[in-house]
């Protein structure tokens, strides 16, 4: 089992750490300048990031996510996602690989048909707009997907939709032109087949974007949106696979889209304890650097090890979907959800420690990526889940 990046990605892996260097970091004041002259309720992307974006796709690190059009395979792509995790705000929507949009260009790009590609994918490959994937419901547990009840009903050539949906990621974006939805066309299918994934424009009569969440008081750009759906009616050509198929393509875009989630926070997880041991170096306290205490020292040590162990199992879980398919690591998938955002809660946890009542702050961004992994725990299905998954798998090797 060879983990490492091959040498194209290598190659990136290079650039994308002076890119960061040289354009992320710097722009990451200016982002937090742009958002707040905007106001904290303006989901306006800040002029800075479409400047990121252009110097990006200049130098051609680009939809690196998709790796038909990059050439790369999952475990090149996890290696890069670390870096882009180090400023989660900005740097995966400057290469075009910020969820939700590389999700839905996922199953776009397996399930579309070419008249879906042409009208939505290409689009959201060019970086013209932004999409929302609307299945999490505020009425029931969506953590079993089968409850979802949003009613995707036909009429002749369309789909009447009612229902309402919440953490829609994306959809407050004055961007956002489509949304990915999941309901039910069939009740009284097998529990699997009931549900099904249709293409809704933002536009359509009857959809109405209520608010968008906060996350621990944080409004991201993007937003975070509850959504209602009143007899909206969209084509039925708007279906995407067909009727009984929601469940299967919900699945098939998780599943890469957790690593990429997983290798951000391992990247959060870095830029922690980069940021932990500078402070501790640069601040005496009791006649030394508070790195001479001991208890830092074996938080500074417990956070290296829990990031490289974390980082393998993740590369491992990408390494075994390049080789053997999605299905096949279904269980290490599972794993690195839980693993990696619990990591990267651990490891800033104790950076936030360590800068004292600066951690809290917005003059270091430690706070805001604790928020974003303190999300993932529930985000894409809770933790309690994914455990429940791989200890079934494991009793099942007993029985």
């Amino acid at each position: 089992m060879d983990l490492a990046p091959s040498p194209a990605a290598q190659e990136i892996m290079d650039r994308l750490n002076a890119f960061m260097v040289d354009h992320v970091y710097p722009a990451e004041s200016v982002y937090a300048q742009q958002m707040e002259e905007m106001g904290p309720r303006n989901h306006t992307l800040p002029p800075v990031v479409e400047e990121l974006k252009a110097e990006a796709r200049r130098q051609g690190m680009w939809n690196l996510f998709l790796p038909s059009l990059s050439g790369l395979s999952h475990l090149d792509y996890a290696h890069i996602a670390e870096i882009t995790g180090r400023s989660p705000y900005i740097a995966p929507e400057a290469l075009n690989c910020a969820a939700p949009d590389t999700g839905n260009m996922e199953i776009l790009h397996m399930f579309g048909t070419p008249e879906q590609k042409e009208q939505w994918l290409e689009p959201l490959l060019d970086g013209r707009m932004r999409s929302g994937f609307s299945m999490t419901e505020p009425a029931v547990a969506s953590s079993d997907a089968r409850n979802i009840s949003t009613s995707i009903v036909r009429d002749g050539d369309e789909y009447v939709i009612n229902g309402r949906k919440w953490w829609t990621t994306g959809a407050a974006d004055p961007r956002c032109e489509i949304l990915v939805l999941m309901g039910k066309t069939d009740p009284e299918a097998a529990p699997h087949r009931q549900q099904s994934m249709v293409l809704v424009p933002v536009n359509t009569p009857g959809v109405e974007i209520i608010r968008s969440l906060p996350i621990f008081g944080y409004h991201d750009q993007h937003g975070h949106c509850e959504i209602t759906f009143t007899d909206v009616r969209v084509p039925v050509t708007n279906i995407l696979a067909g009727e009984g198929e929601g469940f299967a393509i919900a699945q098939a875009r998780l599943g890469p889209g957790r690593i990429h989630h997983a290798m951000r926070c391992i990247g959060m997880a870095e830029r922690g304890l980069e940021l932990m041991v500078r402070r501790t170096l640069s601040r005496d306290a009791f006649g030394g650097p508070i790195s001479d205490q001991g208890v830092v020292r074996t938080w500074i040590a417990e956070s290296r090890m829990e990031i490289e162990q974390a980082r393998l199992l993740v590369l491992k879980t990408a390494w075994i979907i390049d080789q053997m398919g999605v299905k096949e690591a279904a269980i290490e998938i599972a794993a690195v959800k839980v693993i990696a955002p619990r990591v990267a809660r651990s490891v800033l946890e104790r950076s936030i420690q360590c800068h004292g009542g600066g951690g809290v702050t917005e003059d270091f961004p430690i706070a805001r990526m604790w928020a974003s992994a303190r999300i993932l725990g529930i985000a894409d299905g809770p933790d309690e889940v994914h455990i429940r998954s791989v200890a079934r798998t494991e009793i099942r090797k007993y029985r």
